[in-house]
């Protein structure tokens, strides 16, 4: 079963104990998690909608 970072702790017995994240592990994370983002951005153009270039103005006092 896959879970996610956010997802309460399983409790399996048969798991070792969760080690603290070092700064490798958590480079290779980061860098997977970027990679799956733009993976997932790519697989959603085209996209049926354009990017709308309009910016509201400010409103008036």
């Amino acid at each position: 079963m896959s879970q996610d970072r956010k997802d309460p702790p399983l409790h399996d017995d048969k798991k070792p104990p969760h080690k603290p994240e070092d700064a490798r592990d958590r480079e290779k994370r980061k860098q997977h998690e970027s990679e799956n983002q733009d993976q997932a951005l790519e697989e959603t153009f085209p996209a049926s909608d354009p990017v709308s270039p309009f910016v509201p103005a400010k409103a008036p006092d």
